[in-house]
This record gives structure tokens, sequence and C-alpha cells, in this order.
């Protein structure tokens, strides 16, 4: 029986302080842990170029602490089953959802594709919220049939991060 890689969606609003988060954990020496990660984004690479030690063609990017990190803008489940081969000796996968993204697609990844589940767990969905804009974000008003993006990722939530808190009174 071949043990599955943990996965964590780490999703949260534009600005919430994701990709602060995802640097914070791949400069870091102490967990010693071993990630690869997943960016989901439509912009730029967003992590930190001073943890990136190489890039390639692929868009694959090897950071420091061994780590990995690969820009996806397409299918997801395609780019775990290209990354599983590159995946062994990794204590872990994390998928950094853009600030627009609704979660509940991606962790569907993982419970849809049975190849996946062979492969890879979802471990959880962290979300990071910003402690200032929050309540902004959740009362937006949308166009009918539109969802509220912020509503969505806090509902499908197992862990809520609070972020930016010394900016509130």
């Amino acid at each position: 029986q071949q043990t599955c890689l943990p996965v964590t969606i780490l999703t949260g609003f534009l600005g919430a302080g994701k990709t602060t988060l995802l640097n914070h954990i791949l400069s870091s020496p102490d967990h010693g842990m071993r990630f690869a990660i997943i960016e989901n984004e439509f912009g730029e690479v967003g992590v930190d170029e001073k943890v990136i030690k190489e890039t390639s063609e692929e868009q694959l990017i090897e950071v420091l602490n061994g780590c990995i990190c690969c820009t996806v803008r397409g299918d997801l489940s395609k780019a775990l089953k290209r990354l599983r081969a590159k995946t062994s000796g990794f204590d872990g996968v994390i998928i950094e959802t853009t600030g627009l993204a609704d979660p509940a697609p991606v962790a569907q990844t993982f419970f849809v594709d049975e190849e996946l589940r062979r492969y890879y767990k979802l471990d959880g969905i962290i979300t990071v919220v910003d402690a200032k804009h929050v309540l902004e974000h959740l009362h937006e008003e949308k166009p009918e049939g539109v969802e509220n993006e912020c509503v969505e990722q806090v509902a499908f939530a197992d862990r809520i991060l609070l972020n930016k808190c010394a900016l509130v009174d």
C-alpha cells in the first residue's frame, strides 16, 4: 500500500497574504519539510524571487529547502499527474489558488479523479483572511447568479487564518 501525499489548498481573497505565508513556509528552515508547490494563478509566479534557485521551461521552479514550484493555468489534474514523478521524497503538496478562485472545483479534483486518489489525499483547505477587509469582501454585492468568492473560500475552509490583525482597531 503506497502512502498518499497530503495536499493542502491555500486560498484567500486578493491581498489576504497567501503568498506571504507560502514564502514564509518555503524560506523557514525550522520545519524541515519539503513541499511541492502548485500555484494556480492567472498571472506571474507569486513565490518570492529570493527563494527561487532555478527556472526551467516547463514552468517548474526549484526553490530553497529542496521544494519545487509549478504554475498551473489549465488542468490541475494533468499537472498533478505530471508532478507525481517529481514528488518523490516530498512531505506534501501545497496548492495556492488565485485570489478570485472558488476552492470547491480544486478540492473536487481529488474526489472525482480515481488515479489522483491513489497518489494524493486532500489534507485540508486553509483560507487566509484579511482582518481589515473581510467584512467588506463577505458582504460585497455580486450580480445575480455570480457567487461571492470570499464567501466560498471561507465556507470551504477547514482552517481560517486571520491575517493583518494589527490593522484592525
